[in-house]
């Protein structure tokens, strides 16, 4: 029997659903880059894994964000380019099996740009601001950027790359409120005026192409509206130079997945990953607050699953799981959702490292459950989002304050028709969907499922890996238009029709 309804209200566009609302985010942490993206650190040329660079590129990754996170703000870029370069503490992380604390340079500028050539992602570069200075940053725009006659560009062309590189996001720091340097609203907003004089000149004179800056927010959202505020009391005015504002939230953080079969902490995971929708919304209002005559995106360039096996002795590595997979559909349907002020975001981290799409062991690579998500939710990319209601039953969430919706959805018009994307949230059972389509006679219906016949803690290894592959599935088409699906316990579907 029917128990939820989605309503597509066709015609109801919130805005275009930007490719970059499924980004990634890359940090010299564990294995993400060192047996990661790259063989290690003895790498000579072009060292990177060929099998990890293949199931990158088949997803049509965005943007990906480098070097940190943390990182960022100890990194300095000029010893990651060139032939000799020096071995640094690595402040924040160990690297590697061996679990140690410095950082070889051997993956640096001209390393990552070429990655994100190779999988046709845009590069979004976090600028050191915590122990770094505005010259530093100004210089490495000019060095990645300019095509003139400069020692910096020359020096990139010496390097082995005589155009300049694209580079469209350059984020002024990372976390500032904490690793980044523990600064008040008001100092990182100091601090980041004066960045941004520098590497906002370059913008607007040296630099071949236009690219946007980044400031870095926080969940505590008083901090973002004091810092906005600071921000905005310049000689600039209105037209301050800014065009993001970020925030990180990570949920599931006092649970391990593979260590419980408590379901009702299933259930808090979920409510959990589901309050991003309230830290975009209160971000946004901050934001239109002070900026009342500008568009200033909302970009969550950190977020995911960080469980209890996540800590520093095993570089934030964590099983890859089913329900895991759950708590990403469930954000980017709220992405969706917020089309209108979403105009970024960076999952957690790319191979290997927390809520991660790629893992690896030795030769071997393989697609976690969060890679097929992406892979289903791809379609929405550059389409229309439109307002979707759904009337589902709730359950109460134990140890929270809030129900669990047990079924989610969003949906997006473009081109090729309509693309609607519904998550079983309900970890205990089975719930039959009615989809109404206001307007539309749905013909060509075609529809992929994930995770079907899967448990929520099921585990991803270099062996099972295939079975947590998209299935096709059967969805009715009523005599009315109206559409309809079982979908069984924690499970995800993508349907699509004309």
């Amino acid at each position: 029997m029917t128990d939820t309804r989605v309503t597509v209200h066709a015609a109801a566009r919130i805005d275009e659903i930007e490719p970059a609302l499924h980004g990634h985010f890359s940090e010299h942490l564990g294995r993400c880059i060192y047996d990661g993206m790259y063989h290690d650190e003895t790498a000579d040329g072009e060292g990177f894994r060929e099998d990890v660079v293949s199931l990158l590129a088949d997803i049509e990754l965005p943007v990906l964000r480098w070097p940190g996170g943390c990182f960022a703000d100890d990194y300095h870029w000029e010893d990651g380019v060139g032939d000799d370069r020096p071995r640094r503490r690595n402040l924040f992380w160990a690297q590697g099996r061996e679990e140690v604390p410095e950082e070889p340079n051997t993956f640096g500028t001209h390393e990552f740009l070429e990655l994100c050539e190779r999988i046709d992602a845009d590069p979004y570069l976090a600028l050191n601001v915590g122990s770094g200075d505005p010259q530093e940053a100004a210089d490495w725009v000019e060095y990645c950027t300019y095509g003139g006659d400069t020692e910096l560009a020359d020096r990139r062309r010496a390097n082995g790359r005589d155009e300049p590189f694209d580079v469209p996001y350059w984020g002024i720091g990372n976390e500032n409120w904490g690793c980044g340097g523990r600064m008040s609203p008001e100092q990182y907003a100091r601090e980041y005026r004066r960045f941004a004089t520098y590497v906002g000149t370059i913008d607007h004179l040296l630099a071949d192409q236009d690219f946007d800056l980044i400031a870095c927010g926080f969940e505590d959202h008083e901090w973002n509206r004091r810092f906005m505020e600071e921000v905005s009391k310049s000689a600039w005015g209105a037209e301050f130079p800014l065009d993001h504002l970020t925030l990180h939230h990570y949920y599931g953080r006092t649970m391990s997945i593979v260590e419980t079969d408590d379901e009702d902490k299933y259930d808090q995971f979920l409510v959990e990953a589901l309050e991003m929708n309230e830290h975009i919304e209160r971000i946004a209002a901050a934001i239109n607050a002070t900026a009342t005559t500008r568009d200033i995106g909302v970009i969550i360039d950190e977020w995911g699953a960080w469980h209890t096996e996540a800590v520093s002795e095993t570089g934030l590595e964590q099983p890859g799981t089913v329900i895991d997979g759950l708590s990403a559909a469930a954000v980017l349907d709220i992405f969706n959702h917020n089309a209108d002020v979403m105009t970024m975001g960076n999952i957690a981290q790319t191979v290997n490292v927390l809520q991660c799409l790629v893992e690896t062991e030795g030769e071997d690579a393989w697609a976690r459950p969060t890679y097929h998500v992406f892979d289903l939710y791809s379609p929405h990319q550059g389409n229309d989002a439109v307002r979707t209601t759904v009337d589902a039953p709730v359950r109460d969430a134990e140890r929270t304050d809030d129900d669990l919706p047990l079924v989610g959805a969003s949906a997006s018009v473009g081109e090729d028709g309509t693309y609607v994307t519904l998550t079983n949230l309900d970890v205990r059972g089975a719930h039959e969907v009615e989809i109404d389509v206001e307007g539309a006679d749905p013909t060509a219906v075609d529809a992929q499922i994930l995770f079907e016949g899967q448990e929520p803690d099921a585990v991803v290894d270099a062996d099972n890996a295939a079975s947590f592959e998209p299935a096709a599935f059967d969805v009715g088409v009523g005599n009315d238009g109206t559409l309809t699906a079982e979908l069984p316990p924690s499970t995800v579907l993508g349907v699509s029709f004309e």
